[in-house]
């Protein structure tokens, strides 16, 4: 299976049982998974932001992302598939692992 083809309803709950905080939002072509991510100041936000977006050009995969101060909400869904894929559980765990 390609990493862009779209996961089953059960295969995403699955992959989201492993992924603390992840969730699933909107359906259809905008089901998406998605984190808020809390820090404590705004050097920090952006900080974390700049290494989403680190994660996302080495998998040439792009999070829309909610900056706001003390924290950022990433949400994945694959545009092409419309749908939730590999690519997007995998971009979130490597999200997840730049959080100690």
């Amino acid at each position: 299976m390609s990493t862009r083809e779209p996961l089953t309803d059960a295969q995403v709950d699955q992959a989201l049982a492993a992924l603390a905080g992840w969730a699933r939002t909107g359906s259809g072509a905008q089901a998406a998974i998605e984190k808020t991510f809390r820090f404590a100041d705004y050097a920090a936000t952006i900080a974390f932001v700049n290494a989403v977006a680190a994660v996302a050009e080495a998998l040439d995969h792009h999070p829309d992302l909610g900056v706001h101060w003390g924290r950022v909400v990433v949400r994945y869904n694959t545009h092409s598939a419309s749908a939730v894929t590999a690519l997007d559980i995998e971009s979130a765990r490597r999200v997840d692992a730049l959080r100690p």
